[in-house]
């Protein structure tokens, strides 16, 4: 059977992504540059980014190597794992790091011609900070689609005769899974490093900064301000970039490996890749839906940017339905059921989206209210944010409880079919590629975040007039909602995401058996080819079930990570954020001039400081994350893992919505004040205003919450699905010691 032609859709939108990137990058350097200042500090940004970046792909090109070795010992040497995978694993890490690069350096160089644009208009300034941000957005899909693409059209070339076989077709699919794990742990080290960066200047720039020394955000007397504006681009830009970029490629790839298993065939494995090209193309064309008037509100830039997304998700939703009735035969007619399932993803995504923006944004209530409890000081406005973070979790999850349970039913999961548990997954996996197939768009909202941040803090540090600052202001407080809304949607994205990674890992031990030449199993007394089985049969196997120990202690274990996971990248900031405020009291006291402008900080010791301490930092987290599902399979076999991973995905989604709306919260009510709500910065008589100092308490705290600790959840949950994915042949092998330690005993 050929490759049915809707499946070129994805390696076109690929290409027109990559594309149309390059045509918004060449209109942004076009724009003017500004003044020579303003371009004298985005080269300091823009070198201490890079410098940055080229340390830790180092670091992180050393860990991968070890890996590969790993995979090719298990390949060649031990027989567990398909002979690809090695080289499947690097090219996701790859094109991850390198797509978090090209976003990052477009970045770098859009914030003082953001600036600049501002100083002509404000329409003009979100126009070249979102359409560079949507350079980031395109490069993601761009690269993730042409990466999937390949490896799909390698495998295929490559496998035995009856390449669309449903047995070739779960080869293939599942060895491109591992290059998922590639993205994920390229993803983790970035976001890891990158939120450890950013947090390390920004708490250090605003304690002693702000609190202490009572100057501006973003003065230029403050030594760790480049540093700041720097972990911006590390953290917010190349982070948040490697981050969806796995989510992206997760979805699409447990998709088309459930494709297999709900006996779709071919069908079912390009159907995700279609729907991700096609939402590519729209995409792009809702990038040109965004603009505003010159005396825009914040909730009319909201509006703004809305236009984009929502215009994008439209096109994308009737096209979609159009793709899967060309697979109404090899969907045996499920179809309207399974364009159900997209829909529902689709408005799950929009969904919680909103929902962030609503407990983070200072145009709402939640917000507001925390900002009123500074009145009593630094310890209620804690209280109140806390309490914030933690109700915000109620609709999401709720939210995404019904998307899971709507998604599986519309796809048959709960019909008499024998094999409607993978019909119903395949629901839910297709789901997260409708949330995730306008990601084009919906990244380019995000990334235009620290962009006009970086464009405020420019403006700032080369005094440009008070309009000017009011304008990037305005940008940058739009910024901070996009930027929680978009953590929100990474959230709400790894949630769907993992879940079919959970069934795909299923799929992986049907193939580790195959490996290890075991044709049959016994489910309930009768035995049964491996080939002709469906995940219920493995569920029975294994005893997947609530009453198994392995599956509680997983559970436990899986709980226990997200908590544990926190606490040593929290722990790192402090410890890294120490450093910043020593060395910034250190230039205050010892640099003559600096608090009179006349001398210059010692910028490039800051980026040092923050720069060592996330190369240091990040390690214990990233390894632990690939060690504990290992450690987790050898000791306690298969049902421990699913209960690992199942403990650490609900676990670690609602921990990643209350940190990342808690601290979005914060920072949004310190900027309530800031806007000259509650005395403003300062009161009447020109000394500081308490409200604002108790708020910037607050948004330090939160730092570390939404920038590190939250959005590094995402990437765990994901992650350690791909490391069981990836090692489960291994595990079937030589897993659950635990059993044969009682063997002995009996």
């Amino acid at each position: 059977m050929n490759i049915p032609p809707i499946f070129w859709l994805a390696p076109l939108g690929s290409i027109c992504a990559l594309v149309f990137a390059w045509v918004f990058y060449r209109t942004m350097m076009k724009a003017d540059p500004g003044t020579a200042d303003m371009q004298r500090i985005a080269g300091y940004v823009e070198r201490g980014a890079l410098a940055y970046l080229k340390r830790q792909y180092r670091v992180v090109t050393i860990v991968f190597l070890v890996v590969f070795v790993l995979f090719a010992f298990m390949a060649y040497v031990l027989g567990t794992q398909n002979a690809w995978v090695p080289f499947a694993f690097i090219t996701g890490g790859f094109f991850s790091g390198l797509a978090g690069f090209l976003g990052m350096r477009t970045a770098t160089k859009a914030s003082n011609r953001t600036a600049a644009g501002a100083i002509k208009s404000l329409n003009q300034g979100l126009q070249v900070a979102f359409r560079s941000g949507a350079v980031m957005g395109l490069v993601v899909v761009g690269l993730a689609l042409l990466d999937i693409s390949l490896w799909f059209l390698i495998l295929r070339e490559f496998s035995p005769a009856g390449a669309d076989s449903n047995e070739t077709l779960a080869v293939i699919t599942t060895t491109m899974l591992t290059f998922g794990m590639g993205a994920s742990l390229q993803a983790l080290f970035a976001r890891v490093g990158g939120g450890i960066f950013t947090k390390a200047a920004d708490v250090g720039a605003d304690l002693v900064g702000k609190v202490e020394a009572g100057i501006p955000e973003d003065d230029p007397r403050n030594p760790a301000t480049i540093a700041d504006n720097v972990g911006d681009n590390v953290g917010d830009v190349a982070g948040m970039g490697a981050d969806l970029y796995e989510s992206y490629a997760g979805s699409i790839l447990a998709t088309a490996a459930l494709g297999v298993a709900a006996g779709y065939g071919i069908g079912g494995v390009v159907a995700p890749m279609a729907l991700s090209g096609i939402g590519v193309l729209f995409s792009i064309a809702g990038v040109y839906f965004v603009r505003s008037g010159e005396k825009a509100t914040q909730g009319e830039l909201l509006k703004a940017l809305a236009r984009g997304v929502n215009a994008s998700t439209l096109l994308t939703l009737i096209a979609s339905f159009g793709v899967l009735y060309y697979f109404q035969e090899a969907f045996q007619g499920r179809y309207i059921g399974l364009f159900g399932a997209v829909v529902t993803g689709l408005i799950a995504g929009w969904v919680i989206g909103k929902i962030t923006e609503y407990y983070t944004s200072q145009e709402y209530r939640p917000t507001q209210y925390i900002a009123e409890q500074s009145k009593t000081g630094p310890a209620t406005v804690i209280i109140s944010g806390l309490a914030t973070g933690m109700q915000s979790t109620g609709y999401p999850v709720m939210v995404i409880a019904l998307a899971i349970i709507l998604s599986y039913a519309f796809a048959g999961g709960f019909s008499a079919d024998p094999n409607a548990m993978n019909l119903g997954l395949y629901g839910i996996s297709l789901a997260s590629v409708g949330m995730l197939s306008t990601l084009g768009i919906t990244l380019a909202t995000d990334a235009y975040g620290p962009i006009a941040d970086n464009a405020g803090g420019n403006a700032e540090m080369t005094h440009q007039p008070p309009e000017v600052r009011q304008r990037t202001d305005a940008l940058d407080a739009l910024g901070n909602t996009t930027a929680a809304t978009g953590k929100g949607f990474a959230i709400g994205s790894a949630a769907l995401t993992a879940m079919a990674l959970l069934a795909a890992y299923i799929e992986e031990i049907k193939i580790g058996f195959l490996h290890m030449g075991q044709t049959s199993i016994l489910v309930d007394g009768v035995s049964k080819a491996v080939r002709d089985t469906h995940l219920g049969d493995w569920v029975k196997y294994y005893d997947i079930t609530l009453l198994n120990p392995r599956v509680l202690v997983g559970l436990f274990l899986g709980s226990m990570m997200v908590f544990v996971f926190c606490a040593l990248t929290m722990k790192a900031v402090g410890r890294a954020a120490g450093k910043m405020v020593d060395e910034v009291r250190r230039q205050f006291r010892e640099i003559v001039g600096i608090m009179e402008g006349t001398a210059e900080p010692e910028y490039a010791r800051c980026v040092e400081i923050s720069t060592a301490a996330a190369q240091k930092e990040m390690m214990i987290p990233s390894i632990m994350a690939i060690l504990v599902p290992v450690v987790t399979g050898l000791l306690f076999g298969v049902a421990g893992v699913m209960g690992l991973l199942a403990g650490g995905l609900a676990t670690g989604f609602s921990m990643a919505v209350f940190l990342n709306n808690a601290g979005g919260a914060w920072d949004n009510a310190k900027k309530y004040i800031e806007e000259g709500n509650l005395g403003g910065k300062r009161l009447p008589d020109g000394s500081k205003n308490p409200n604002h100092g108790a708020a910037v308490i607050g948004d330090t705290v939160g730092d570390p919450f939404k920038d590190t600790a939250g959005p590094a959840l995402n990437i765990l949950v994901k992650l350690m699905s791909m490391v069981s994915v990836v090692f489960a042949g291994l595990i079937v092998a030589y897993g659950d010691l635990m059993q044969k330690v009682i063997d002995l005993f009996k």
